[in-house]
């Protein structure tokens, strides 16, 4: 079994993505109503911000909730909402022993008042922590981020704050909800499926992507392991030859 200690300190990702997925067919699996599975995959989330921090790991994001999850059955949606709140709430406590510091990327105000007000808490309160990033993506999709993004630039240059002629990676960047984070080093996705769900298109432009066949309330510390030290096996060349690295 993978342990932390197998990791090399060095050629770490600094920034670290999951998509963590398959709680609904875990709970199936046992015979369980999905709420099931989203309760213990809060347990994995736990654990996993946990060893990400012992790690080294600067920025860690997670895919929480995403828009098109709002067509889900009301049931759900309430519990899911319920388990943010109530998981905050807990948390506050080790987020803070662990120099964790709290952010968030999406529509939020398409959250309940009492989500809203408990994020904006709990980010006040790990603001001035300076150990790991740890960003919460809710009421997100990319597309709608880079829309959104998109009609900010354009008003601006309607005002002629900003000319067209000077519209670069920097600028768009700086229109994104990831504004103050680094692109994505090592997208994870559970549960087998092989695809990106809309997630931080821009940000994982030159991320390794890494998918394991393990839903999420199974993903422990050797699957953490495992996804790192495949990370820092592979050659990242951003368009250069392997000749030019070294």
């Amino acid at each position: 079994m993978n342990k932390i200690e197998d990791i090399e300190p060095i050629n770490l990702p600094k920034h670290m993505a999951i998509i963590m997925d398959g709680n609904g067919r875990w709970a199936k699996q046992r015979g369980k109503m999905r709420v099931f599975g989203h309760e213990n995959g809060v347990k994995t989330v736990r654990s996993t911000v946990e060893n990400c921090v012992k790690i080294g790991i600067e920025y860690l994001t997670l895919y929480t909730f995403s828009t098109e999850n709002w067509n889900r059955p009301k049931y759900e949606v309430e519990t899911l909402m319920r388990l943010l709140v109530s998981s905050l709430r807990k948390e506050l406590k080790t987020f803070n022993k662990n120099n964790i510091r709290l952010n968030t990327i999406g529509n939020i105000s398409a959250l309940p008042d009492k989500a809203q007000k408990e994020l904006e808490e709990v980010m006040r309160k790990t603001g001035k922590n300076t150990g790991m990033t740890l960003t919460l993506a809710l009421s997100y999709g990319a597309r709608e981020e880079l829309q959104s993004a998109v009609k900010s630039i354009a008003i601006k240059v309607k005002n002629n704050i900003i000319s067209p002629e000077n519209i670069d990676e920097t600028i768009i960047n700086n229109h994104l909800y990831t504004q103050n984070l680094p692109d994505v080093d090592l997208l994870v996705r559970t549960s087998g499926e092989h695809r990106i769900s809309n997630f931080l298109l821009w940000q994982i432009a030159y991320a390794e992507l890494y998918f394991i066949d393990v839903f999420w309330p199974d993903f422990n510390e050797h699957h953490l392991v495992e996804a790192i030290k495949n990370y820092q096996n592979r050659e990242r060349r951003f368009g250069k030859t392997s000749e030019q690295l070294t």
